[in-house]
């Protein structure tokens, strides 16, 4: 039992074994959340940051294997544990992002056991993106039509999804698609059709013109 209400945050599909686990752990001790999917997650985590996360990696929308993925880049300091039905054993399956494996179907000692036994790692954090400092997008098109389409990469779930540029120039705000951060962004024109500083269009607008030959008739 955790000395301090440790924060847990339990995500999987099935609301009976939300409610199961939510139920046991509380009145253990810890200080527990749960979500139903890797977007509502995400979401929770956007509020408050957990300090353990035990994600299922069998759920609809996003999985808990993409989850993970994205917890360890984003979220590095939190102990993260990977529960399933589909792998045997206590080993990590191969390719999932996660300090810790709990096999569906054992016991809630043997969980707790893990939960217990995780080391306190150190693993550096991305700083968040602030929407003063807008993510900067290279237009890969020399489409200059209000049709125009970018690829954008949601800084909060990682997913990409293209998006119509519009009318205007070049800070813009969306929503992603998939789990409805906001997200600021700013185009990155190509080089050509880049605004010149003036005294670059002065000195362009005098070489424009022919310089007459000098008269040597006197």
């Amino acid at each position: 039992m955790p000395n301090t209400p440790a924060t847990l945050l339990i995500v999987d599909d099935e609301s009976s074994i939300r409610e199961a686990l939510s139920l046991v752990l509380t009145e253990i001790g810890y200080s527990v959340r749960s979500a139903e999917d890797g977007f509502s997650a995400l979401r929770e985590i956007r509020n408050e940051v957990p300090e353990l996360l035990l994600s299922d990696l069998n759920m609809p929308g996003m999985s808990g294997f993409e989850l993970l993925s994205v917890i360890r880049r984003r979220f590095p300091a939190i102990r993260t544990i990977a529960m399933s039905g589909s792998f045997t054993g206590d080993e990590v399956p191969s390719g999932v992002a996660a300090d810790a494996y709990f096999q569906k179907g054992s016991s809630i000692a043997a969980l707790l056991r893990i939960m217990e036994t995780l080391p306190q790692l150190e693993r550096n954090a991305h700083p968040p993106t602030s929407p003063d400092a807008p993510l900067w997008i290279h237009r890969n098109t020399h489409d200059f039509s209000p049709d125009a389409c970018v690829t954008i990469t949601c800084p909060e779930c990682l997913r990409t999804f293209p998006e119509t540029l519009g009318a205007g120039y070049l800070k813009h705000k969306i929503d992603c698609i998939y789990c409805r951060c906001s997200i600021h962004y700013a185009i990155v024109q190509p080089a050509d059709r880049m605004p010149l500083p003036a005294f670059q269009r002065k000195t362009a607008a005098v070489s424009s013109f022919p310089r007459s030959s000098p008269d040597f008739s006197y």
